[in-house]
């Protein structure tokens, strides 16, 4: 008599299975009051691993339960039937290794070739097309977000922690154990990287897909990582500081060479907070921060743009602004004609549906899904035409700017004196307050401007 049927839409790769596990659980309460067999259509429903069988076969024994198979009967009371379960347990192992096997080597070929498989990272999707077939594409909502992070990478002004804090503002959802393997990830600049296996050795190849990056600024930006894991204890400053300290994690200390920090201290009534730039180290080396702040205020007052300059820059930033552009028109242009084959593909599956080549339900199927794709690239259209810059406000605005870097710095937040200190020191520097400060101006901007 059968007591129970069970169904389960589980592999048989292993028996964490829930309603196996249930009945286990089940029979072990029991104990010898379980039923005589357990029932199943084959062996490979029961186990496809030989040595999990084998366990499994001797708990059930423990329990008086004998486990049979309907289509492939066997009397375990007779010993040679033995080798012929072997053969039953075997077999289904054998038939997963193999199709492991296979799969490996099918996509290990297709990455050799520069096919990039699997789910599309972070900046692209999953596509497919008649004559590429399956393959990712630029997604630019998202490609523009991870160009910006790799250029501020190769900039090394900031940590990749301020970094990745600063794209979680722009809108970047990842986290940060996949932010960083976003940064390393050598599909952004058009290659794909194949792992080592068996007497193969680990290799980069030149992938089919479209870049996001160039292969330079990838490079550049493992170079920064590298140096940085070299010297993991060198500060970098940091994007946001409190906005009585812009200048902490700038300045070096003119004893030790160390950078100076900065911190608070309370008044003799405690009500009031007074603020300091000061060193670590014991040489005793500290600054008012509202007297030093002041002083750096004036210092940057004095820097005036030659008037030689203004033509210059303005050329620059035209150049820049288009060069900056160029990528996003390039983008915006593969997506009209993305749009445009969906259009074509909708165009050929009504004439095959007029035809009769198409059944009604097929037809109608893939018009709602080719529909639903245009829909989604004509959303991020309108975005970035929204979006346009006009390029002689946005230079008008830049010039403005250029020549009134002081005015900036006063009535900028925290975030931006800290952005105006690393365009013009790209390297820390001693400052006292008295004297103009000892560092390394920018190139462009040390010719460009006058420093009194």
């Amino acid at each position: 008599m059968v007591r129970r049927v069970i169904t389960e839409d589980y592999s048989a790769k292993s028996f964490n299975r829930p309603e196996w596990k249930k009945l286990l659980t089940e029979y072990k309460k029991k104990g010898r009051s379980s039923p005589a067999l357990i029932l199943f259509t084959k062996w490979d429903r029961f186990s496809r691993k030989t040595a999990d069988a084998y366990n499994m076969i001797a708990l059930l024994n423990d329990y008086g339960i004998e486990p049979r198979a309907i289509e492939q009967p066997l009397d375990l009371s007779v010993p040679e039937s033995k080798v012929i379960l072997a053969i039953y347990l075997a077999a289904p192992e054998v038939e997963n290794d193999r199709r492991s096997l296979n799969v490996i080597s099918g996509m290990r070929r297709a990455r050799k070739e520069g096919i990039y498989m699997g789910v599309a990272p972070f900046g692209y999707r999953n596509k497919i097309d008649e004559i590429r077939g399956k393959h990712i594409g630029i997604y630019a909502k998202e490609a523009v977000l991870v160009r910006w992070i790799f250029e501020e990478l190769a900039k090394d002004r900031y940590n990749s922690e301020q970094i990745f804090k600063m794209a979680q503002n722009r809108g970047f959802p990842k986290s940060k154990a996949q932010f960083w393997r976003l940064i390393q990830n050598p599909v952004y600049c058009g290659k794909i990287f194949i792992h080592a296996f068996k007497n193969e050795a680990a290799s980069v190849v030149p992938a089919l897909h479209t870049p996001i990056i160039t292969e330079a600024l990838y490079n550049e930006v493992q170079r920064v990582l590298r140096e940085r894991a070299r010297k993991p204890h060198a500060p970098k400053p940091k994007v946001v500081s409190h906005s009585m300290l812009p200048l902490r994690g700038f300045l070096i200390c003119p004893s030790c060479g160390r950078t100076l920090t900065g911190s608070a201290s309370l008044g003799r009534n405690k009500s009031y907070s007074y603020h300091y730039y000061h060193c670590r180290n014991k040489c005793q080396v500290r600054y008012k921060a509202f007297d030093l702040n002041a002083a750096f205020e004036d210092h940057l007052a004095k820097m005036k743009l030659k008037s030689w300059a203004m033509p210059l820059f303005q050329k620059a930033i035209v150049q820049t602004y288009k060069a900056e552009t160029r990528a996003v028109r390039q983008i915006q242009g593969q997506m009209v004609i993305d749009v445009k084959d969906l259009n074509e593909k909708i165009g050929k599956a009504r004439n095959l549906f007029i035809s009769g080549e198409l059944e009604p339900e097929d037809f109608k199927m893939f018009k709602a899904d080719n529909e639903h794709k245009i829909k989604l690239l004509e959303e991020q259209l309108s975005t970035y035409r929204h979006s346009k810059y006009n390029l002689d406000n946005f230079l008008s605005q830049v010039m403005e700017n250029l020549c009134h870097i002081s005015y900036l710095y006063k009535y900028g937040s925290a975030e931006q004196k800290r952005k105006i200190v690393c365009f013009i020191y790209p390297e820390k520097f001693i400052f006292d307050g008295t004297t103009r400060p000892k560092a390394k101006v920018s190139k462009p901007l040390e010719i460009l401007y006058h420093f009194a």
